[in-house]
């Protein structure tokens, strides 16, 4: 019996959807799942696609593993966490050296890391593979980012990049670096993920609140501003998501949606990850404290109780300054989102490859865009590490930065939030500003706990000569 050129773990929506498009894609792939009754389902629905003899079923492990060619490539797609560990753990004495464990979950890339630092010094290779698309972009293409042990990567590569996304003919699939660099940067995306939502959700709150716009009209706008430069999947979806109509009571879908967003983790992993790094990534973090704060509705319905409806009135600006607002909000965000990256690259010896990046983000993932195939370019030019400080996006945000000023400006007067706008426009004015305002913090921190500061020309570790005791 011929052998599968890989094998898959794992076949609930995701992994499945991964395992046809392999096949589809002409590699023979065999697949095993611990309830058996999903690798029949499985089977059924490769049949009716035409695909089941580029399949292998095999419901028991050891013969699973048997069926995989050597050196064997195995994706598991299993719940992250312990599962991931006890899978593992079980694949183990059934590997031989050279051969990869390929996990293609959403990993905390720390414990990825770990992962890859257990498996090396047995041969075998871990692979941390971010893959973005959801379950549309599984099937036909996903963005596929891959991080941990080099050789067991180019033991994987034709099939990965067979099966990714393609831009202009080129893969949406990269190697990136050792341990849990591919992992690190699915993280990331996602954090942007979060902040290219929020700002579009507070872009809309301001049509429907701020100018009295019913959804078919802001469909309409985001079906419109989706033909120019903020052309991108989210753009495109948001105008389907407005369009759409409840059957049951002919109402917009979207007014009967109950307004608390969900969130599985990455984005928080996203800000933690800044924190740690010491790179601000306001966007990221205001995206995932808006959607705490949606979770509580309960609370929220209360403080309006308490505080007052929202002020009644029109939002002074036009959809012109809103879509140069929400492009300014998006550069800022992405911008932050890339020297997180820069940092951690720098930090694990990643050596991850901005330009790259950027490019297999252009289909697939669910933050592709026009915009980054430019950001590409941009960083095949020069190697700042921030985004605001290319030429090409210096002149973007010249251009831009007053509508989004302006923007929150009638949000804070018209009481509109825009927790995720605001705190990019607020990073933005930091960021360029020569003279800040630490220097009075740097005295209060030497005042209260000798911390010390430094004076241009004089040195550092100096200490004011500040009174002992003040007066109640």
């Amino acid at each position: 019996m011929s052998k599968a050129d890989i094998g898959l773990i794992g076949l609930a929506v995701m992994g499945s959807n991964l395992a046809l498009n392999i096949a589809e894609k002409g590699h023979t792939v065999a697949v095993h799942n611990r309830t058996t009754s999903r690798i029949d389902d499985f089977v059924a629905t490769a049949k009716e696609q035409g695909l089941e003899e580029k399949v292998i079923p095999q419901a028991d492990l050891k013969a699973f593993v048997d069926a995989v060619a050597k050196p064997r490539s195995i994706i598991i797609m299993v719940k992250a966490g312990g599962p991931v560990d006890d899978m593992i753990e079980q694949l183990l004495p059934m590997l031989d050296e050279g051969d990869a464990i390929i996990e293609c979950g959403n990993s905390l890339y720390s414990d990825t890391q770990r992962r890859f630092d257990y498996l090396k010094p047995k041969g075998i290779g871990y692979l941390g593979v971010g893959v973005s698309g959801g379950e549309e972009g599984a099937r036909h293409g996903p963005s596929i980012m891959v991080g941990g042990a080099k050789e067991q990567w180019h033991n994987a590569e034709t099939v990965l990049k067979a099966i990714s996304a393609k831009f202009n003919g080129e893969p949406c699939c990269a190697y990136l670096g050792e341990g849990g660099a591919g992992h690190f940067v699915k993280t990331i995306h996602n954090g942007i993920e979060y902040g290219d939502m929020q700002m579009i959700a507070e872009v809309y709150g301001v049509m429907r609140d701020g100018l009295g716009m019913e959804p078919k009209a802001c469909a309409e706008v985001f079906r419109k501003w989706n033909q120019g430069p903020l052309n991108s999947y989210l753009i495109e979806i948001t105008a389907h998501v407005l369009d759409a109509v409840d059957d049951e009571t002919g109402k917009p879908l979207v007014e009967l949606i109950l307004d608390k967003a969900g969130q599985k983790g990455t984005g928080v992993w996203s800000a933690i990850a800044a924190q740690t790094l010491g790179v601000p990534a306001t966007a990221i973090e205001g995206a995932v404290a808006a959607r705490s704060i949606s979770s509580r509705k309960d609370e929220r319905e209360a403080a309006e109780k308490v505080y007052g409806a929202r002020h009644a009135g029109k939002a002074d600006i036009s959809l012109e300054d809103l879509e140069k607002a929400l492009l300014a909000g998006k550069i800022v965000s992405y911008a932050q989102g890339f020297a997180v990256m820069a940092r951690a690259s720098e930090e694990n010896g990643w050596n991850l490859p901005l330009a790259e990046i950027a490019k297999i983000w252009r289909a697939g993932c669910i933050i592709r865009s026009r915009f980054l195939d430019q950001m590409s370019a941009a960083y095949q030019k020069t190697d700042t590490v921030n985004l605001l400080m290319v030429p090409d996006f210096i002149e973007l945000m010249k251009q831009n930065h007053g509508a989004l000023r302006k923007l929150v400006a009638e949000g804070a007067l018209g009481e509109f939030p825009l927790i995720c706008l605001s705190s990019a426009l607020s990073y933005f004015d930091s960021y360029r500003q020569a003279q800040g305002t630490a220097n009075l913090i740097q005295g209060q921190r030497d005042f209260f706990g000798a911390h010390g500061f430094e004076i241009v020309g004089r040195g550092k570790d100096l200490h004011g000569d500040w009174p002992s005791t003040l007066d109640n």
